[in-house]
């Protein structure tokens, strides 16, 4: 189902010291997720596949599949195909847990697909149609225009230089201007859970 089975290893001690620098979790959390994460991927690899369904399991009124796609990018950090436990347990703390600032950087790399550096409009409007998609009829009571509308007046408000590309700070200095719509442009699981 997504996860091979092959050979259990443990979590390295290097690995789990960097997890505790780099995340909020303290090292009884960290073995208690890694458990969890090889009980559900044996062979240590999350695939697109199966992180599609996991994902599946807090948006049911929608269809998330395309979002998803775009989160499993930005998680896949060495952009082989799967997820292991680093960058799984790094990705759910900045979504979860992280800073303000943290949680829109890496929004800014879910958007900027092609990972040039910028968002163009193009990108932004696929992200953005993947969102409605993923809310589903929860849409409507959000009162949000059509994607392209989003794309146009995010870009309005943001694309300071008219180069019709967000840099990093644009988006950031935009989304500080503007905390509306940075939490729409952050959108995550736990803000549909709440």
């Amino acid at each position: 189902m997504g996860c091979s089975t092959s050979k259990n290893t443990e979590i390295t001690d290097e690995d789990l010291e960097f997890l505790k620098k780099n995340t909020q979790y303290n090292e009884k959390t960290i073995k208690e997720m890694y458990n969890g994460f090889k009980h559900d991927c044996p062979d240590g690899k999350l695939n697109k596949e199966k992180f599609v369904e996991l994902y599946k399991l807090f948006f049911t009124s929608g269809n998330p599949e395309n979002f998803c796609k775009h989160v499993f990018r930005t998680f896949d950090t060495d952009h082989n195909g799967s997820i292991d436990f680093k960058e799984f347990l790094l990705a759910v703390g900045i979504t979860s847990g992280g800073s303000s600032d943290d949680k829109l950087k890496w929004a800014f790399r879910m958007y900027d697909i092609d990972g040039d550096g910028l968002i163009e409009k193009r990108e932004m409007t696929k992200i953005v149609q993947a969102m409605y998609d993923m809310l589903g009829p929860c849409v409507e009571d959000l009162e949000l225009d059509t994607p392209q509308e989003r794309t146009e007046m995010t870009f309005k408000k943001m694309d300071t230089n008219l180069d019709n590309h967000l840099s990093l700070q644009e988006f950031l200095s935009g989304c500080a201007e503007d905390p509306k719509l940075a939490k729409l442009l952050s959108i995550s699981s736990e803000d549909q859970r709440n």
